[in-house]
């Protein structure tokens, strides 16, 4: 509730700022935006800033766990982790002995894979391996000096440093003073000129742990896993990102390695600065230190396609928790002709106090404690769903929260909308666009992906100008097509007790 005030009272502060054409802000930023794509196939996007002396660096890679081999899921946030834990320099005491030291432990550890998932292990053999594996991560951790890589930011004045891995990317950012740029190309391309993998089986414990306080103790985490595994049959958006638990104990050095040097390739790598810098100054720093990686082949491209869904599809989870709803339509990717009008029906639907399932369920019948409807889950670069979801308030029955939620939906295909709440929406996309190019690491990031995604990163503002385009006629014939019932598929949280509790309200009533 109060981050819905906060993003309505966000909005109405950017309605009261002078507008300008989207095409003038285009050449505002042709302005300041310097382009350069180096011998090896790395592109940068340089942004001229200079509103503070500091730079925002974001080095975004075109992989996502929609990318994950069959038996790795979960191994691109895996390496995630493993970008921050220094160099061969950077993070030991002796990188000679620590690396022969996590080569045999790898070794070891394949060993112990391969015999765990025999029909039959050896479970002597597998306690001698164990032992053995014990034993020389303790030797590699012996020449660890662990944070090395995050102090040295932090001591020059770094900022933010952190990193995010989701279905269709993974990205790393943070910022310096604008003097200490250098510094930024020698660790970003030194990390990932030659990755160390140190101390890989301690942050895959991390990892494990991540996972089981999002997922594996979250009844709402639960819920979504098992939605987008029972919505996709064939495509990798499916897997989640964090990994299925098994792939991510399977998982060795080799396997990250292998992943790592099949996408971290240049031309698959886009870096966005924006910020109090010089572009020729960057780009004389960009070839002495990324000129360095090797081209390497093209990242391999996702081939399945999720066929058409056949029937609709449900299922429920009974638990001693909130109650949950969850659907979610198969619909298009974000270069599709349809995406900009099926990403208004989301807005128009639940964004906002004055949006219709917002305005009927949570304050008219009070019958939600929440609703959300919105396009492109789990990711955007391949077709994905929209999605809604909603909790049900004390005494209210998931099915008449979805019997409502259709009800509005219907009302989208019988043409009901008006251009007032179209053009209520686009002006509130717009206020968003304002924002998010309001910061270096919102100008860094979104120029970035679109360079990566969709091949511009102009593309930042034809998105915009492709919701401007939307009309009623768009917004009914989207829903008519994609909110089908063969189309979609249903998950729910449902609490035994709260169902006994509603059934003998109703009979009392």
């Amino acid at each position: 509730m109060k981050k819905k005030n906060k993003i309505l009272l966000g909005v109405l502060s950017v309605l009261f700022l002078p507008m300008v054409s989207f095409a003038q802000g285009l050449d505002t930023f042709e302005e300041k935006v310097t382009e350069f794509t180096l011998d090896n196939g790395l592109h940068f996007i340089i942004i001229e800033r200079p509103v503070a002396p500091v730079a925002t660096f974001v080095t975004f890679v075109n992989v996502g766990s929609v990318n994950e081999p069959v038996g790795n899921t979960g191994v691109a946030h895996i390496f995630e982790h493993m970008a921050f834990k220094g160099t061969k320099e950077i993070g030991t005491t002796d990188w000679e002995k620590e690396s022969a030291a996590i080569t045999r432990a790898d070794f070891v550890y394949r060993q112990w894979v391969r015999e765990r998932s025999k029909p039959n292990p050896d479970q002597e053999r597998l306690e001698r391996l164990k032992s053995r594996f014990d034993e020389l991560v303790d030797e590699a951790d012996q020449y660890v000096v662990s944070n090395e890589f995050t102090q040295i930011i932090e001591q020059n004045g770094g900022s933010g440093l952190n990193a995010f891995t989701s279905a269709d990317a993974t990205g790393y950012f943070y910022s310096l003073p604008q003097n200490r740029a250098e510094l930024w190309f020698t660790l970003e391309s030194d990390r990932f000129l030659n990755p160390v993998f140190r101390e890989f089986y301690a942050e895959k414990d991390v990892v494990m742990e991540e996972r089981r306080m999002r997922t594996d103790s979250n009844p709402v985490g639960r819920l979504i896993e098992e939605f987008l595994s029972v919505a996709y049959s064939a495509h990798p958006y499916k897997n989640p990102v964090v990994g299925w638990s098994s792939d991510i104990q399977g998982t060795s050095i080799e396997d990250a390695k292998q992943f790592f040097q099949q996408y971290y390739t240049p031309s698959n790598i886009t870096i966005a600065i924006a910020g109090d810098v010089d572009p020729d100054r960057m780009k004389e720093l960009a070839e002495t230190y990324f000129g360095r990686m090797a081209p390497g082949r093209p990242a391999p491209e996702v081939v399945t396609s999720e066929p058409e869904q056949r029937g609709e599809r449900r299922f429920v989870m009974v638990e001693e928790s909130q109650p949950f709803f969850l659907s979610g339509y198969h619909t298009v990717s974000q270069t599709h002709p349809d995406f900009a009008a099926l990403q208004l029906v989301g807005a128009i639907t639940s964004q906002g106090r004055t949006s219709r399932l917002y305005k009927r369920l949570v304050e008219d019948e009070q019958m939600a404690l929440a609703v959300q409807a919105f396009n492109g889950f789990p990711g955007t670069k391949y077709p994905g769903l929209f999605m809604t979801l909603a909790v049900p308030n004390q005494g209210v029955t998931l099915e008449e929260i979805e019997e409502i939620i259709e009800e509005e939906f219907q009302k989208v295909k019988d043409g009901d909308i008006t251009q007032e709440e179209l053009d209520r929406a686009i002006t509130n996309a717009r206020a968003s666009q304002v924002r998010s190019l309001n910061s270096n690491m919102g100008l860094a990031l979104s120029f970035a992906e679109n360079h990566a995604q969709k091949g511009s990163w102009k593309q930042s503002f034809s998105s915009l100008e492709a919701l401007e385009e939307v009309t009623l006629e768009d917004l009914q014939r989207v829903a008519e097509t994609y909110f089908v019932k063969n189309n979609r598929t249903v998950g729910m949280i449902k609490n035994e007790s709260s169902e006994e509790e509603v059934a003998i309200n109703s009979e009392e009533n």
